[in-house]
């Protein structure tokens, strides 16, 4: 049996069309996600940022504190005869994230020129 293609609009294709129209009336947002090592040195960070933010009255929302990534690795303190004695060692990766909705040119700009302290990591998106 062989059947005919249709025309026809699918509830799918019209569905799709009403996301796209829903999608441009939703405020723009940059998300901000600060990591470090050291949490003293992220806090003070996201304090700036939210300062830089306050400034020219844009909306925060955060920050708001993600789980901690913990790398653990095991080395053996010898290499021949002490195989069953080993050290452990972590690392912590401290994450924060911040949301600023609609903002404007003044605010984007101010932090993209502010100096963070080493060892900072900024990932900066617009939703």
């Amino acid at each position: 049996m062989v059947t005919k293609p249709t025309t026809k609009k699918t509830p799918a294709k019209r569905s799709a069309k009403v996301a796209v129209k829903a999608k441009e009336s939703l405020p723009a947002k940059l998300r901000i996600r600060v990591r470090a090592y050291e949490h003293k040195i992220l806090d003070a960070s996201v304090k700036q940022i939210m300062d830089t933010a306050l400034r020219f009255d844009a909306k925060i929302l955060g920050p708001i504190p993600l789980p901690t990534e913990i790398k653990k690795y095991t080395v053996n303190r010898g290499a021949f005869v002490h195989k069953n004695a080993r050290e452990q060692f972590e690392m912590r990766v401290h994450k924060r994230l911040i949301d600023i909705v609609n903002p404007n040119a003044k605010v984007v700009e101010s932090l993209t020129n502010m100096s963070l302290p080493s060892g900072v990591n900024i990932d900066v998106k617009m939703l």
